[in-house]
């Protein structure tokens, strides 16, 4: 495979997860993911964020939220975020304290 199909493919990929958890998946909490995988949405936003940074492309946090979670990161938290459960937060605090 030459490198621009692979990175289409990684592209194909990385559009098709945020899309899954934007539309499919908005019942998916960051807490949960961190616990499970040790990266959410917020990770993914700055990782985005970072990238685009690293090419010359000025793009502030919220930039990089809103382009991950399809809209504002206040709206989407208002809308879709709950009270993590204590034992989420217990288990963060094990794996993240």
């Amino acid at each position: 495979m030459d490198d621009q199909t692979r990175i289409e493919l990684e592209a194909a990929a990385f559009r098709r997860l945020r899309q899954h958890l934007q539309e499919d998946r908005t019942d998916v909490q960051n807490i949960d993911m961190m616990n499970l995988t040790g990266f959410c949405r917020n990770c993914l936003s700055r990782w985005y964020q970072e990238a685009a940074n690293e090419r010359g492309i000025a793009m502030t946090k919220d930039e990089g939220r809103e382009a991950f979670y399809g809209m504002p990161y206040a709206e989407w938290r208002d809308t879709y975020q709950t009270e993590a459960s204590p034992q989420a937060q217990d288990a963060f605090k094990k794996s993240h304290g």
